[in-house]
């Protein structure tokens, strides 16, 4: 019977597709790329609570900062301005998400969480943590008008 496609058996026709990977704490492995269709993979393939603290952040960012770039680099959404930088990235951790400002040293109110990085905050959210939306704003706003990181 030439021409006929061969016909898939039920296990394969049942077996749903794989999504990206999840790495240690949940992250998800999604391959280095910019603009924002990788962005939202990453969102998407947030597990379970996350996926709500990755869209509600990045709405965020995309309210704050008219015309922000966006990229994935190390498993991780990063922000930017257009010459000026990456101010902003957010990653999995297993029972938080760690938000990064890069020049968080320089945002008022500095974000809670120190790094060994000189500059660098951090802000975490933990499941069922409210976020203060006006505040984190705020924090997205400075951030984007600072020079930002240029290696990523």
């Amino acid at each position: 019977m030439a021409g006929k496609a061969p016909k898939k058996s039920a296990k394969a026709a049942a077996k749903p597709a794989a999504g990206p990977v999840l790495l240690s704490g949940g992250n998800p492995q999604i391959a280095k790329a910019d603009g924002d269709a990788p962005v939202q993979a990453y969102i998407a393939a947030m597990p379970g609570w996350k996926h709500d603290v990755g869209r509600r952040l990045d709405a965020l960012v995309v309210r704050a900062v008219p015309g922000v770039r966006k990229a994935v680099r190390w498993n991780t959404p990063f922000y930017g301005v257009e010459g000026r930088g990456w101010f902003l990235a957010f990653h999995c951790i297993t029972k938080y998400v760690k938000v990064t400002f890069f020049r968080g040293t320089s945002l008022h109110p500095v974000p809670p969480v120190e790094s060994k990085q000189k500059d660098v905050r951090y802000f975490h959210v933990h499941e069922g943590d409210p976020i203060d939306e006006e505040l984190v704003a705020g924090w997205i706003r400075q951030a984007a008008e600072l020079p930002g990181e240029t290696c990523f």
